[in-house]
């Protein structure tokens, strides 16, 4: 039995020790319900006030009827007091969510996503207009009411333009909870400023938790994330505002297995020593789905630099191998042209790299043409550059089944965590 329903069993044998007429039961069982409303507010129980006063309704022939003029989803729940007559109160249960109460919305940061999300959901993208004006400012309206509605909107904060896409968020979310929407989550592919996620000097921001106090602040109820830079970022938010972590390896495992990869010559590797776990989660899956039992290794960075890197030294024997390199994200892609060279010279047969997050800044798809890497695998969490399209070695796979899947679990209330034991 759950707790609101313990406490309302027991307000009810605390009314029957009380009273002994049945004028007086009805009285006293009406003074409870009013109560017992109050008290179940603190625990979010699907129980509406007229429905809670039922509960002074005491054995009544018409009780059902009564239940359903109060309430059409009540449902009567019965307590038996010792010595006594039972008790029947008119709970409230909620109504199953449909298609109808779930609206999706995208911003301007990647548009194709969001409408390869609301195809594979069957519902059509919201309308809404965003715009800029002369000063640089943004505006925003939406088209359509949402009063009501479980509203999700896809906006990752991705380059180009990282600030106005997160400013669009915001404003996205501020929108929604001003038009009286019933809960907003923000499905946020390409989580921006997750790197500056600590102090590494003094006096410098910790951008990641700032990021994830404006978004609570503007009103955001959940948030779905794809391979965050640090999976504790999730502890940015309070309790109160969950954060899913979905990892787009999903997506990125069945292609890998159709290269005709051998267990005895295949190696996953980490460009670093802080993805080492990444990449042993990648190896693992590799091994549980598709039974190829890869090695693993790693590479030992120095930096110079942000985005500079002095030297490299690797862990582990690649000699004859086919050698998968994992990361969460390729910038300008300097390490990972790098660790390329570093495992030929050591003698790898294949180099492929793989990273959920492809924001090829700079010289990167120069960098990776020219480079040793056999293929570049990534997801559309950021939309390619023109360039980056026409590069032969890049080769992009979509997310937007594994988050219609996710968005369809959170709508319909069912479980999320089946999402990361695929």
């Amino acid at each position: 039995m759950s707790r609101f329903m313990r406490f309302a069993a027991s307000s009810a044998r605390r009314t029957f020790r009380r009273v002994s007429s049945a004028s007086q039961i009805g009285t006293r069982m009406l003074a409870a319900g009013r109560g017992f409303s109050r008290n179940l507010t603190q625990y979010k129980a699907p129980l509406t006030a007229a429905a809670a006063m039922g509960a002074g309704i005491v054995g009544c022939v018409g009780l059902t009827a009564v239940a359903e003029a109060l309430e059409p989803k009540a449902e009567l729940v019965s307590f038996n007091a010792p010595g006594k007559d039972s008790v029947n109160i008119v709970l409230h249960t909620e109504e199953q969510p449909t298609l109808d109460d779930m609206k999706i919305f995208s911003g301007t940061a990647n548009l194709p996503l969001a409408s390869e999300i609301a195809e594979e959901l069957g519902v059509p993208l919201g309308e809404l207009s965003i715009k800029a004006y002369a000063d640089g400012e943004i505006g925003i309206q939406v088209h359509e009411n949402v009063r009501g509605k479980d509203i999700y909107i896809i906006q990752p904060t991705c380059p180009p333009g990282v600030n106005d896409n997160l400013m669009e968020l915001i404003l996205l979310v501020s929108t929604m909870r001003r038009a009286s929407a019933r809960k907003i989550t923000a499905v946020i592919p390409y989580f921006g400023y997750a790197r500056q996620d600590r102090k590494m000097q003094s006096r410098v921001p910790i951008s990641a938790a700032d990021v994830c106090r404006l978004l609570e602040a503007m009103g955001v109820d959940r948030v779905v994330a794809v391979d965050l830079h640090c999976g504790q970022i999730q502890g940015f938010f309070g309790p109160r505002t969950p954060c899913d972590n979905l990892e787009g390896s999903v997506v990125a495992l069945p292609y890998f297995a159709n290269l005709d990869l051998k267990s005895e010559s295949t190696i996953v590797a980490s460009p670093d020593a802080g993805g080492v776990h990444r990449a042993k989660h990648f190896r693992d899956r590799l091994k549980k789905r598709y039974g190829i039992d890869a090695g693993l290794a790693m590479i030992i960075k120095q930096r110079l630099r942000a985005n500079a890197v002095e030297r490299m030294d690797l862990v582990g024997n690649v000699e004859g191998c086919d050698v998968i390199l994992v990361d969460d994200m390729i910038d300008t892609a300097g390490t990972l042209t790098k660790a390329a060279s570093e495992l030929t010279a050591r003698g790898a047969k294949r180099v492929f790299a793989y990273a959920t997050h492809g924001l090829f800044n700079g010289p990167a798809v120069s960098r990776i043409q020219k480079s040793e890497l056999e293929q570049v695998v990534i997801c559309n969490t950021v939309p390619l550059s023109p360039a980056a399209v026409q590069c032969s070695k890049i080769k992009q796979l979509s997310i937007a089944e594994l988050l219609a899947e996710a968005i369809a679990r959170i709508h319909y209330r069912k479980s999320v965590s089946v999402l990361f034991k695929k």
